[in-house]
Parts: C-alpha cells; structure tokens; sequence
C-alpha cells in the first residue's frame, strides 16, 4: 500500500514542492501529484482540474496538502476531500513533504502525524555567530579556532 499525495497551491507553489520532492526522491514520481492555482482562477474550474488531476492516482489512501487555510487552494481542496477517506492538511513546507515521501507507505493517519511533526520540526531559529564566540563542547580535543 501506497499513499498519494496530492499538492494543491498557490502558483507556482505546488510544481516547486513536487519537483523539490523528486530531486531528492526521484521514486517517489508516481505518488506525488502537484496542483498550482493560478491568482485569478475560478474555484468551481480548479476544483474540476484537482478532479482530473487525481484521475490516474491510485484508489488507495490519498493525502491532499495546500499552502494556506482559508484561501482558494485550501477551499477547494476541501471539497475535493469531503465525503471520502483522504486526509487535508494545510501549511505545507517542504520538510513536511519530505516526511510524507518518506512515510507514504504508513497508514494514513500516521501519515498525517508524521507530515505535522516534519512540518513543525523543520521550522525553526538558526543561530548564526563565528565560530569563535559558540560555545565549546567538552570533548573538543582541538581548541583552537578554525576559519574555512
């Protein structure tokens, strides 16, 4: 068993994050569909396009992510999921996909858990300072500083 995993975003969102997914897992080609939504499409026209767009995916589990709840994208997606066993989720992020790539042989609502976790894990503050004001580990054997 396999999960597809449908995208549905704004333009060019959802191709970006599919062609992102197959650069790093090429395998994944056949599970992973990409819908962008053009700035002045009609929701009853994009809702048909998600239709035909999912024609060929599989009838097993199906995973729909958008970008932002509330827009277009995620209005139509949800009435592409009403009624049937997929799942929604909104506010995807690239670490999520990859986590819903690497997982999409699980269940689908351990897939959701999995996908809200990589979304939520990979966001997150990096600090940049020089190397010589981080903190030292104890275990560093060499203490001196170097530049690259």
């Amino acid at each position: 068993m396999s999960n597809s995993i449908f995208i549905i975003a704004h333009a060019p969102l959802a191709q970006a994050l599919r062609d992102c997914a197959l650069h790093v897992y090429p395998e994944c080609a056949q599970s992973v569909i990409a819908l962008d939504v053009m700035p002045h499409a009609q929701p009853e026209a994009t809702l048909l396009a998600a239709q035909l767009a999912l024609d060929n995916a599989p009838d097993e589990g199906l995973l729909v992510l958008t970008d932002i709840f509330g827009a277009t994208p995620a209005n139509v997606a949800q009435k592409l999921v009403a009624g049937s066993h997929a799942k929604l989720i909104a506010g995807v992020n690239l670490p999520m996909l990859f986590r819903t790539v690497c997982y999409r042989h699980e269940s689908l609502d351990a897939l959701v858990a999995r996908a809200l976790t990589g979304g939520t894990q990979g966001v997150m503050q990096v600090a940049v300072t020089a190397p010589q004001n981080q903190n030292r580990r104890t275990h560093d054997q060499n203490h001196r500083d170097h530049q690259q």
